[in-house]
This record gives C-alpha cells, structure tokens and sequence, in this order.
C-alpha cells in the first residue's frame, strides 16, 4: 500500500482528486488524499504564494514517509517559483512546465536529500479546465442547453495540437471559452468541472493530455 497527498490550487482541483484520481488509483492500492493550503483563519486553497506553497509541501513531507505531488495551474501561477522567469522563455508549454517542475523539485529538496524520491511535483497547462476539452461532446451532454455550443467548442479544440495547449490569455485561457459559450446555466467550476471529467473518462483525458497522462503514470509507477 502506498499513501500519498495531493496538495491542491482550489477545491476544483480538490474534488477531482477526491472524486475522479482516488477511487481509480486505490484498486492499484495507491491512497490518494487531496490537500488545500490554509491562506487565512478561515479559507484554504487560491492566492498560493510560491513561499506559503513550499512551507507547507516541506511541513507536509515532514509529517511523515509519505509521497506528495501538486497540481496547480499554469495560469496565473505566482511568479515567485523558482525559474519562473526562465520558464516564460520556453516557447512551448510542455517545455514551460517541465522547467518550473524541475525548479520547484530542486528548491524543496535541497536541504534534505530524503525527500527527493517522495516529492513529485506537477504544474496543469494551462488550466484544469484544458482537461475538459478532451472530449467535446461529454462536455456538452452535461447541460442539455450546453449543446448549442458543441461546434463552437470544438472548433477551439481543433485549433490547437492537444487540450493542455490552449492558452493562458486572459479571454483566451480554457475557462473563459467556457465561461463565454455555456450558458443557461452558466459553467460553475465547482459544480461542473468533476461532472465533465467523470463523464469524459480517464483513459480518454490520457489519450488527450501527454502531460496529466505523464503524471499520473508517474503515480502509477510508484508501486514498482
């Protein structure tokens, strides 16, 4: 049995965890729980300071011998992690999020060498919700009304080479297609991000995205 937290951006990214990546990895016997980092006396997860971030991975590594990934977006990601600004001269995103992943890993475990096999960090192109684009047509099926917007959608699924390459403009970025064309009821992250992926499937949203499949083979493999 391996046991592992996943320290989550926001309660989106938290019931993914919970309700979609848990349950499938625990029949490999790997135990997933997501974590939100406190930021006041009363709310946890959003505005992450890349120092609050990496005071709580290294508590939490601490704690006890278990393994700890992330999953933040790209988007809007504080600037101060490490090569932040190396990684803006990457052209390609894959490329962009490998560089901040290496740097973050190196930054947390350069004071204590044990936590190098424990400490797997991982940065989402550019949203979690590029990983809803991977299948159009579930998408949609979630809201009756959302089926007026099929086309449009995947027009802009189209244009690009995989779901995790739409980008990070502001109007551009994956949640504001889906802000702008879902309508009536309008797209609520909390409510219809894990809705979607459920209905999507993992082994699609693995064919779709190369670097959430690289991670989560990632986690596979750690009961090799």
């Amino acid at each position: 049995m391996i046991r592992g937290y996943v320290v989550c951006e926001g309660q989106t990214e938290e019931t993914f965890i919970r309700d979609v990546i848990a349950p499938i990895l625990a029949h490999q016997q790997i135990y997933l729980t997501a974590r939100l980092i406190p930021t006041s006396k009363n709310n946890k997860g959003g505005a992450l300071t890349y120092e609050r971030v990496r005071r709580f991975v290294i508590n939490s590594l601490k704690e006890e011998n278990v393994f700890i990934t992330t999953f933040f977006d790209l988007y809007a990601l504080d600037n101060g992690f490490p090569d932040f600004s190396e990684s803006q001269k990457q052209s390609d995103v894959y490329r962009k999020v490998t560089c901040l992943e290496r740097a973050f890993k190196d930054d947390v475990v350069k004071d204590n060498s044990s936590f190098i096999p424990r400490f797997l960090p991982y940065i989402q192109p550019y949203e979690f919700e590029g990983l809803l684009f991977s299948d159009i047509a579930k998408l949609t099926e979630i809201e009756t009304t959302w089926a007026r917007a099929t086309n449009d959608l995947q027009a802009i699924r189209d244009g690009v080479e995989t779901p995790e390459h739409i980008n990070d403009g502001y109007e551009t970025k994956p949640s504001a297609h889906l802000g702008r064309l879902l309508d009536a009821p309008h797209y609520r992250k909390t409510l219809h991000g894990a809705l979607a992926i459920q209905s999507i499937g993992i082994d699609k949203l693995l064919a779709e995205c190369l670097h959430f499949s690289g991670w989560y083979n990632q986690l596979i493999e750690l009961k090799n």
